[in-house]
């Protein structure tokens, strides 16, 4: 969870500047879609999980928006995603289970591998 963290920082620092023009998508925008999407996911797995995280996966989704600022269309795509993931996993567990909780593993990986391949592709 930890590297998943750090990965999202520095990813929130970088990529502010690759995509300034308006609705213009960037060549980024299916992996911080994809990104967005796991936001939600681990926003509802982590929440019946019990892991006293509160807020915590929203507030990373929306440093991303802020760090990344996408208007009309791309910020649209990014919390469409992001509640794809919440509501797709909340139509499918009510508690936690043991498969939830080997999706919550999966998705911290994925999510760090993502933030990984955006920073060293796109942080020069």
């Amino acid at each position: 969870m930890t590297r998943l963290l750090r990965a999202l920082l520095v990813a929130f620092l970088i990529l502010p500047g690759l995509a300034r023009a308006q609705d213009a998508a960037a060549p980024f925008d299916a992996e911080l879609q994809r990104l967005a999407e796991i936001l939600g996911t681990l926003h509802y797995l982590r929440g019946i999980c019990g892991t006293n995280e509160g807020q915590k996966w929203r507030a990373e989704m929306q440093a991303l928006i802020d760090a990344e600022t996408p208007s009309g269309e791309r910020r649209s795509r990014m919390v469409a995603a992001f509640n794809r993931g919440y509501n797709g996993f909340q139509q499918t567990y009510r508690s936690c289970t043991p498969a939830g909780r080997v999706a919550i593993r999966r998705y911290l990986e994925e999510g760090a591998k993502i933030s990984r391949n955006l920073t060293s592709r796109y942080a020069n």
